[in-house]
């Protein structure tokens, strides 16, 4: 199934079943994107990510950042971060996002895409410190990429492409039951900031 060029209905799911998936497309216009996304280049703590795989610490060409409402720890891929404090810029766009999504969150993980050849690999966000069924939301600032979905049983696929400036929540029961990865791609050049907010728990 392919969601590409369809009008963006918030209330629509766009998952068939085993959870649910909104796609708002842009919340933020083009001023407010190119502010944000500069914003977030520049004053962004960025560090290369890191996951131990097969007792191997690999490091990625991807940066990533963790802030938070305060300094909770979060460990994936065997490896801990600590949140630091929410920047002006980030309050401003959770804000934004938790008047849209009608969700709230205290926390967010930032990934950094130099251009389209960097990307992730199939996964869910299935961490114990993460609010179970817990709404997460996806902005994203700079080039447009495909997203991509795949139930972890049937293995049917859901994409959509993420504009500049928008927005995607993630919730009920979707960890659970889907994956999902941003596709690499030679066709864009351009940098990626996206922005996940979330709800760390039991802390």
């Amino acid at each position: 199934m392919k969601l590409f060029d369809e009008p963006f209905d918030p209330n629509k799911n766009l998952l068939p079943y085993d959870g649910i998936v909104q796609y708002y497309g842009r919340i933020f216009n083009e001023e407010q994107s190119s502010y944000f996304f500069d914003n977030l280049h520049n004053e962004i703590e960025w560090e290369h990510d890191k996951a131990i795989i097969f007792g191997k610490e690999i490091i990625t060409k991807r940066k990533v950042a963790w802030y938070g409402e305060k300094p909770f720890s979060y460990t994936y891929s065997k490896v801990t971060k600590y949140a630091k404090p929410w920047t002006e810029a980030l309050e401003q766009i959770k804000q934004e996002v938790e008047i849209q999504s009608g969700e709230t969150y205290n926390s967010c993980l930032l990934n950094l895409y130099h251009s389209g050849e960097e990307g992730m690999a199939w996964h869910s966000d299935g961490e114990k410190d993460l609010r179970k069924n817990g709404a997460i939301a996806s902005v994203s600032f700079g080039a447009e990429r495909k997203f991509a979905f795949k139930h972890k049983d049937s293995k049917e696929k859901v994409e959509v492409w993420l504009e500049n400036g928008s927005l995607l929540v993630m919730k009920d029961t979707t960890q659970s039951h889907w994956l999902h990865r941003l596709p690499p791609t030679k066709k864009s050049f351009l940098p990626r900031v996206n922005l996940t907010f979330r709800t760390i728990v039991n802390q």
